[in-house]
């Protein structure tokens, strides 16, 4: 099979992947920017996932000291990749004080497979990687690309999809309620 096929047949089957992945999500999920997934106010869910080595991580553990940003990602994803420059920014201009996380989820793609992207395209702030499903089900995930932004008392204070989401705007709004 020549490179060109292999490459379109792997585009296609992270297509699927993702659509089954939004297709498997309750009715409903896929609403208004202000009304998707986990809403805002609720207390940000404690949920167990892992690291790119397989240890596992309680995301509750991470929440209550100061904002946190959470990214649901995935290495096919065009809205994530269109949304790294922001990750970026909002990494160098607020990464003391904001907890940054991207949570790579276990659709299309493997613990491998994320650690290679993020061998090619290196970032500073931390990978985990939702193997089961847990974390995109405890904030009601409707897709890859979703920002949760949770606020230094572990409530959601932002919730966002796409890759044109104003995360630097939204951290600095949060910080300043805080």
């Amino acid at each position: 099979m020549d490179t060109q096929n292999h490459s379109d047949i792997r585009h296609k089957v992270h297509l699927l992947a993702a659509l089954v992945y939004c297709l498997a999500l309750p009715s409903g999920l896929l609403t208004a920017q202000d009304e998707v997934g986990i809403k805002r106010g609720t207390e940000a869910p404690a949920v167990q996932i892992e690291d790119l080595d397989g240890n596992v991580v309680d995301l509750g553990e991470l929440v209550g000291s100061k904002p946190m940003l959470i990214e649901f990602w995935a290495s096919w994803c065009d809205n994530c990749e269109a949304l790294a420059p922001a990750m970026e920014q909002v990494y160098r201009e607020y990464g003391d004080e904001v907890e940054i996380v991207a949570v790579a989820v276990g659709v299309g793609q493997s613990q491998r497979n994320v650690r290679r992207h993020l061998e090619k395209h290196p970032v500073g702030y931390r990978f985990l990687y939702d193997k089961k499903g847990a974390a995109v089900r405890a904030y009601s995930a409707p897709t890859t690309s979703y920002v949760v932004i949770v606020d230094a008392a572990g409530r959601v204070a932002y919730t966002g999809t796409g890759g044109h989401q104003d995360l630097v705007e939204e951290v600095k709004s949060v910080l300043n309620e805080s």
